[in-house]
């Protein structure tokens, strides 16, 4: 199964987000290829178009939403990151993952939005919606934190010793 992280916002390629999430997706490619895991890609849109005019909250929700689903390979099963979703235990997550794999999905898209959240069209073709936690995190970490959690879930349904519990 082949999964897609796509985000709001350029990351700067040296910024240590980038580089954390590069490496645990980089790990969790090798690690998940013999669990049908991967490969694992990451895709940003940005929407110049919003920093140069006045557009608000929800045209620039929308304009983000539209760039994002561009990115959605076909039939792909979508998961909304959003703070208002379901919280799930690294361990429930791994099965959650194991599941969608095991019923066949051949795409699952994570999608991350921008300062203003994802827009009202994206969130209804969500399949899921999934929190990080109650906290509010800048979009650009939370890239890294659900890499390192795909990461995380791979070692589980690898029984690989990184995940302890």
């Amino acid at each position: 199964m082949r999964i897609l992280i796509a985000a709001v916002g350029r990351a700067a390629r040296e910024s240590a987000e980038t580089s954390l999430a590069s490496g645990y997706l980089k790990k969790a490619e090798l690690l998940g290829a013999r669990l049908g895991l991967g490969p694992v890609m990451f895709r940003e849109v940005e929407d110049r178009r919003s920093r140069s005019d006045s557009a608000g909250e929800t045209q620039r929700k929308q304009r983000e939403g539209e760039l994002l689903l561009a990115q959605m390979p076909e039939g792909a099963h979508l998961v909304a990151l959003d703070g208002g979703g379901s919280e799930l235990s690294s361990g429930h997550f791994a099965e959650w993952l194991a599941q969608i794999r095991d019923q066949g999905c051949r795409d699952l898209a994570f999608v991350i939005g921008g300062a203003d959240g994802l827009s009202d069209q994206l969130m209804a073709l969500a399949k899921k919606r999934l929190s990080l936690g109650a906290m509010t995190w800048p979009h650009m970490l939370v890239r890294a934190m659900l890499a390192e959690q795909i990461y995380r879930a791979v070692t589980i349904l690898a029984n690989h010793p990184y995940h302890r519990s």
